[in-house]
């Protein structure tokens, strides 16, 4: 893991197309924006995790009858 220490208003870069800055520093909370592209999906890390898992939960219930009979209805 790279750690770094940013101010508010500074910002790090990622690749040639994202960039996360610092907007505001309150306690312990940290604001941050970033810049990336639109095709590029950015979820806080709970989120990720649940729809990982719902995902998961959906490929676990098809069966392979139910995709063979789905696939021949096209």
């Amino acid at each position: 893991m790279l750690v770094l220490t940013r101010k508010k208003n500074q910002s790090i870069t990622i690749g040639d197309d994202i960039e996360i800055t610092i907007l505001a520093v309150d306690g312990d909370q940290v604001k941050i924006g970033i810049e990336a592209p639109k095709n590029l999906d950015i979820h806080r890390k709970e989120i990720y995790l649940a729809i990982q898992e719902e995902n998961n939960q959906a490929a676990a219930s098809v069966s392979v009858a139910g995709l063979e009979a789905f696939l021949k209805g096209r």
